[in-house]
Order: structure tokens, then sequence, then C-alpha cells
């Protein structure tokens, strides 16, 4: 009976770790299911800020991982118009500052890594 209490509630601090993450892929316009299955979240993760698949590889080095989570953590505050200090929030604080991500009145502004600054500036076009 033990193994069963243990289980569920492995599951359930499984799911309220998650959450955060299922809140800002639905902001992001992706499936919330994804932030349940480890790995496949990074994936997705690394699709909503703009950068390639293959970085997920790089999650499997030791200590290239900080690196490339500081760098996404990054993307990710600017994908939803934050800077620098928001980064910071999401190395050192990840869970409280997906929470505000998904919580809060800010909104998916596109993939920052894909192209120019988001919050930039229009580009302009020749008439």
């Amino acid at each position: 009976m033990s193994g069963l209490v243990g289980l569920i509630l492995v599951v359930a601090v499984y799911v309220i770790a998650v959450l955060p993450l299922l809140l800002v892929f639905r902001k992001a316009d992706q499936p919330g299911w994804a932030a349940l299955i480890p790995i496949y979240n990074i994936y997705i993760t690394l699709k909503v800020v703009g950068r390639p698949g293959w970085w997920l590889i790089l999650f499997f080095i030791p200590l290239v991982s900080l690196i490339i989570w500081i760098i996404v953590a990054y993307d990710l505050a600017r994908s939803f118009g934050h800077g620098a200090g928001f980064t910071v929030g999401l190395v050192l604080l990840s869970w409280i500052f997906l929470l505000i991500l998904g919580l809060d009145s800010s909104r998916y502004l596109g993939p920052a890594a894909a192209g120019p600054p988001v919050g930039g500036p229009p580009a302009t076009t020749a008439i």
C-alpha cells in the first residue's frame, strides 16, 4: 500500500513541477501536454524560442547544458517581452518565473532567436 501512496505522491509532484511549463506552452500556441513528456518538453521549448532542434543534444553535455539553458532562458524571456532581469529569475528560480510567465498578462511575441529582436522597431519596406 505504501508503494501506491509513494507513486501517487511522485506523480502529483511531477504534475505540479511541469504545470508552469504547460501554461507557457499554451500561451505560445504549443500543445500543453508536451510539457508532461521529459526531453520532448525541452525540444518544444527550443521551438518556442526559435532555436534549432539539434540543440537538444547540447542539454546532455555537462556544463554545456548550463550555458545552453542560460541562452534558452534569455530567448524565452525575450519571446514574452521580458529582459535580462527576468532571465536571471528563469535561471535561478525556474519554476516560479515560468509560473509568472504562464499566469501574468505578458503575451508570446514570437521566437526571439529566429529573427530580429522581439519588440524592436518594425522592419521598413520600400514603397
